[in-house]
């Protein structure tokens, strides 16, 4: 899968959100708060291209001390809700 064109990753306030810029995201009307570990999957999915929970979970256990196991769950989730708000496909 991959990000969907258009949803950015920004800092408002101090806050990590996506947001949706351009006229394919017109309708989205929402900002996305992620926290630090969920913008920084964020960016690497978005480095990455097209990405897959496995290759995230991956990534995450290289740059965080966490298992793989709990890694994977983490990413599992976050993916989902990226996929039930159409901002991946």
């Amino acid at each position: 899968m991959k990000q969907k064109e258009g949803f950015v990753l920004r800092q408002v306030c101090g806050e990590n959100v996506i947001v949706g810029e351009g006229l394919g995201t017109i309708d989205f009307g929402k900002l996305i708060s992620l926290n630090e570990t969920a913008a920084w999957l964020w960016k690497k999915a978005g480095k990455m291209g097209d990405f897959d929970i496995e290759s995230l979970t991956d990534a995450l256990c290289e740059e965080y001390e966490v298992s793989k196991e709990k890694a994977y769950k983490d990413v599992q989730k976050m993916v989902n809700q990226w996929q039930e708000l159409k901002i991946v496909e």
